[in-house]
């Protein structure tokens, strides 16, 4: 089929993307900044377009057969977000049916329309409905927490547990919900394609219905951490969006309305119109230690790196916390094509030693094999070239695509996990490289790690990438690893 998808730069649509393009689908995305995406997913048609501009629809609608709608305006602020999605369902639907499309899916939230619904819930709601009203049959899947990394509510919930080892917990955490796996949403996303009589709401969720503070002990529970919950009778959804807004990536105007949403119990009430789906959910422990594993065990990458916005070119560094991660990132023009940078960048390590600071980089390895680690493994497979697998020192090459990216993960012993990514994008009068740390602290333990080190960490960072930019740049020099 030829399709549509709205929101393949999101969360949900970066994944279903190479899922439905490996079923042999023809994929149009749509984003009103359509280079990311086409730098992304470079064998689909990616077409410039916004949905609050009727004007720019047509042309990403013209022979399309069916469209997935995955998009959502909270991420432009709270303020105003249900009418801007109404206007933006609005616009689309109408869209849609003059351009003949056949069906439309939707994935939206569980709850009752019956209940006193949060403002979040009630808005996803209206979303579907106002993309049905329009004339184009749509399929509505709604399910509640979905268990995947990258999700926010899922962080939301991942960062309470990891980061704080006492809780005051409020009475949402006591709601019931029921949440499913992103290897399922996706399953049941790319399975509406095969069942176009389904149509109306289609509930869906995992086997397991928990309350919150369930699912927190659970993940406690996986990650060999120990958690006290002290529950309060008073604690409201505001103040617990702040809370979130201190301990997490999330910020407080994304996080309030998913807060006010889990006063809502969020469960399947009719499991009939799923049941014409072969999919059979995993179970909670299931979903969840694939979530921490950064895998939901199909051969579609589910790492968020590649979604993560690109870099402000007139921000030559920047230290942030994204999606879970510490993320600190530089960058450098170059006067040299990306070959040629990308070279210096896959030289690292070995005995030609690090760019900058190679004493320090030693001593971290002494230090690491003082504490039972791998230590300084001297030496690499070839001084020249990599390959996914190679071992650099104490890192482990876990993906490489010359001449734009180069990804390492470290092997030595860390409170959490840590990866060094070199990307090289081609630029005006030459290139851009750019050297972005990712950290995953696990607990209180691994922030101490990160900011305590810091300093040295970011001397290293910042003296790297400058020599590596000055290398490729005047590569006859053959600078020595500065100490």
């Amino acid at each position: 089929m030829r399709i549509l998808i709205v929101g393949a730069s999101g969360y949900i649509g970066g994944r279903l993307v190479p899922l439905l393009q490996a079923r042999g689908h023809e994929l149009v995305l749509m984003s009103r900044d359509a280079r990311h995406l086409a730098a992304r997913f470079p064998t689909a048609r990616v077409v410039a377009a916004d949905l609050l501009d009727p004007a720019t629809l047509p042309p990403a609608l013209e022979g399309i057969e069916v469209a997935y709608y995955l998009a959502h305006s909270m991420g432009a602020g709270e303020r105003g977000f249900a009418e801007r999605d109404r206007q933006a369902a609005r616009n689309f639907a109408e869209a849609a049916h003059r351009a003949a499309v056949a069906r439309i899916i939707y994935l939206g939230g569980l709850g009752d329309d019956a209940a006193d619904l949060s403002h979040h819930l009630a808005s996803r709601h209206e979303t579907g409905a106002e993309l049905a009203a329009h004339g184009v049959p749509v399929t509505e899947l709604r399910a509640a927490i979905i268990i995947g990394s990258g999700s926010a509510s899922f962080e939301i919930l991942r960062h309470l547990t990891e980061r704080l080892p006492i809780m005051i917990t409020p009475r949402w955490v006591a709601t019931r919900c029921q949440p499913i796996g992103i290897a399922d949403v996706l399953d049941y996303l790319a399975g509406a394609l095969e069942h176009p009589e389904v149509t109306g709401v289609v509930e869906i969720g995992g086997p397991d219905v928990l309350s919150y503070g369930d699912m927190m002990r659970t993940y406690a529970r996986l990650r060999g951490l120990r958690r006290l919950m002290i529950p309060v009778p008073v604690l409201t959804p505001r103040l617990s969006s702040y809370w979130v807004n201190l301990v997490s990536p999330v910020p407080a105007g994304i996080a309030r309305p998913l807060i006010e949403g889990l006063r809502n119990e969020v469960v399947v009430r009719d499991p009939g119109p799923a049941s014409a789906f072969d999919v059979h959910p995993l179970p909670y422990v299931e979903a969840l230690r694939r979530a921490i594993d950064r895998t939901d065990g199909r051969d579609v990458e589910s790492t968020w790196f590649d979604a993560l916005a690109a870099p402000d070119k007139a921000s030559l560094s920047s230290l942030t916390s994204q999606e879970g991660m510490l993320v600190e990132r530089r960058q450098r023009a170059i006067s040299a094509a990306p070959e040629r940078a990308f070279a210096e960048v896959e030289r690292l390590g070995g005995n030609a030693g690090w760019p900058y600071a190679n004493i320090l980089w030693r001593l971290r390895g002494l230090a690491d094999r003082a504490v039972g680690g791998v230590g300084m493994r001297l030496g690499r497979r070839d001084p020249e070239h990599l390959r996914i697998g190679d071992a650099v020192d104490f890192w482990r090459v876990e993906e490489i695509r010359r001449p734009t990216l180069l990804r390492l993960r470290a092997e030595m012993k860390v409170p959490g996990r840590a990866w060094l990514q070199y990307e090289v994008l081609p630029d005006e009068g030459g290139s851009r490289l750019v050297q972005t740390a990712f950290f995953e602290p696990k607990g209180l333990p691994g922030l101490a790690y990160w900011y305590l080190l810091y300093p040295v960490h970011g001397l290293i960072f910042r003296g790297t990438v400058r020599v590596l930019a000055e290398r490729a740049t005047h590569p006859g020099k053959g600078l020595p690893p500065a100490v």
